[in-house]
């Protein structure tokens, strides 16, 4: 059973569930710690033809398999308009492996090439509907979610990758076609709130 819970004013979320496609991107200006030293937020993070949000981390197995494809996806859709920012939502290790010292490390080492932001009090996490790092979340140019999910099918071996479900959704965004599937699986560990 989903509960109800007020958790900011006059914004309500369910609890356990995910963020419905075709669902407004919630809190866009709550405040994030980049690892820039600035602080941002998801409006500042938005392309103009999309807005790609990574729930991410620093020591995921999940991730480190993953976030080599977080730079290549980067590297060719940024310019293409779509903006992009990884979130640590893992308060619970805020003062230590996730720190904002470890992720700037991290995200130097990775070649991280696009924000990557902590998330007070997991704000964001809660809002998306967000269990899992990586969790990939896909809005358009209105700020409408159109696809949500896994990366892809392979995080272990990328040359066996069958279908490039992110890739493919945001090569559809861009020409205007339609995005199949809105929704996969998303697979990783689970984000550790506070």
């Amino acid at each position: 059973m989903k509960k109800i819970l007020p958790i900011i004013t006059g914004i309500t979320f369910l609890i356990a569930g995910e963020l419905e496609i075709g669902s407004a991107m919630p809190l866009m200006d709550h405040i994030l710690a980049d690892i820039s030293g600035k602080t941002m937020t998801l409006t500042d993070a938005k392309g103009d033809a999309g807005t790609l949000v990574i729930f991410s981390c620093n020591t995921c197995p999940w991730v480190l398999a993953w976030e080599d494809r977080y730079v290549t996806l980067a590297q060719e859709f940024i310019p293409k308009g779509i903006g992009m920012i990884a979130v640590n939502s893992n308060e619970s290790q805020f003062e230590r492996d996730d720190s904002m010292e470890e992720m700037i490390e991290h995200a130097h080492e990775m070649g991280y090439n696009f924000p990557y932001a902590q998330d007070p009090g997991s704000m964001l996490a809660t809002a998306f509907g967000a269990r899992k790092t990586p969790h990939i979340y896909l809005f358009d140019e209105k700020d409408k979610l159109v696809y949500r999910g896994a990366i892809d099918d392979n995080a272990r071996k990328p040359r066996k990758v069958k279908h490039t479900f992110l890739a493919d959704a945001m090569d559809a965004l861009l020409t205007g076609e339609k995005i199949d599937p809105v929704s996969t699986k998303a697979l990783g560990c689970s984000i550790k709130f506070k």
